[in-house]
């Protein structure tokens, strides 16, 4: 299990860790009234890669209880109930290595830097075992860090599915933990290029505001100053084309969804995405959000060298903007 912190888990209770694979919430007056599966995954989330139905069978099995007593995967959260998970020992499941044409930007025996497609998972997870960028790793690399466990070898940091462009990956420990300083340090550069719903009025600007969990959904995220974690966009102009507009952005922090909670936090979501963006986007011949990460830069784990490398959009963002400037 990969080792959480407050505020991946807390939503208006507490929680603790009870020694290996055990953790605990107070139920707060939010989650009153909400169905104890339901609330543990999205809880989970974040931090383990299990389904509402695996969640289900745990709490059928009694790995899941109630100040103690055992219930049903229906029971309704009370304002006081005392949550207790333990967490199964989790069977062994052996990645295949698949073979997977990648993208390498860049590669050497510390590093590899790819351009993902959009539509590709990063890693696997419960519904996407095969055809991930790991599954692809495994077959080119032969070799990535452990530190992030059998599901995630070599995972730095992700992008979403349905966004294209650089992800660096680490083919050893001493790699994986030099790059995931830099991101913590905000020192790495990360640079994606979004078109939005809207004429943004001004040519350049900083979105700085806290991102949590949406209380009406958690699954999605929200700009919100409860239980939520610093966030900081800048964006800059690229191109008008009437009521959409192109822009870059820079991320200074590397929250889950910011470009997206961002863009619609000051009225300009990003065109097609499907859970922060209008239901329907007319016209628009694409799938997934417009957003592709377009340049990357860090420092060398190992000779502390600066890298940057740069991504061309994919064909289905240039093919959009075409259909934009003849309008």
């Amino acid at each position: 299990m990969r080792e959480q912190n407050e505020d991946e888990l807390q939503i208006s209770g507490q929680w603790a860790e009870e020694g290996e694979g055990a953790l605990e919430w107070n139920v707060g007056p939010e989650e009153a009234g909400e169905r104890i599966d339901k609330f543990l995954a999205e809880m989970l989330e974040d931090g383990l890669d299990v389904s509402r139905t695996q969640l289900q069978q745990w709490i059928k099995d009694g790995h899941v209880t109630i100040s103690g007593r055992t219930v049903k995967p229906n029971y309704k959260l009370a304002e006081g109930d005392l949550l207790k998970l333990v967490v199964p020992e989790p069977q062994e499941l052996e990645l295949t290595a698949e073979n997977i044409p990648l993208d390498v930007v860049y590669e050497d025996s510390d590093v590899i830097v790819v351009n993902k497609p959009r539509g590709m998972v990063v890693h696997p997870a419960p519904g996407h075992y095969s055809g991930t960028l790991v599954n692809a790793l495994l077959y080119h690399c032969k070799d990535l860090s452990g530190i992030n466990g059998i599901m995630r070898p070599g995972i730095v940091h992700r992008i979403d599915k349905d966004t294209s462009g650089l992800l660096m990956a680490a083919k050893n420990d001493l790699a994986h933990a030099g790059l995931t300083e830099q991101l913590k340090e905000h020192s790495a550069t990360r640079k994606y290029i979004a078109l939005v719903h809207g004429n943004v009025p001004h040519e350049n600007g900083t979105v700085d505001a806290p991102i949590g969990r949406d209380p009406k959904d958690r699954k999605l995220y929200t700009v919100t100053e409860k239980n939520s974690k610093h966030a900081v966009t800048h964006f800059i102009v690229l191109e008008r084309f009437g009521d959409y507009t192109l822009l870059e952005l820079k991320l200074e922090t590397g929250r889950t969804h910011q470009i997206r909670v961002h863009m619609k936090f000051i009225g300009h979501p990003l065109v097609g995405d499907p859970q922060y963006g209008p239901s329907k986007s007319k016209g628009i011949p694409m799938e997934g959000q417009a957003l592709h990460a377009a340049v990357l830069g860090f420092k060398h784990p190992r000779t502390g060298e600066e890298l940057l490398f740069e991504a061309p959009l994919p064909d289905d963002m240039n093919r959009l903007l075409e259909v934009l400037k003849m309008r």
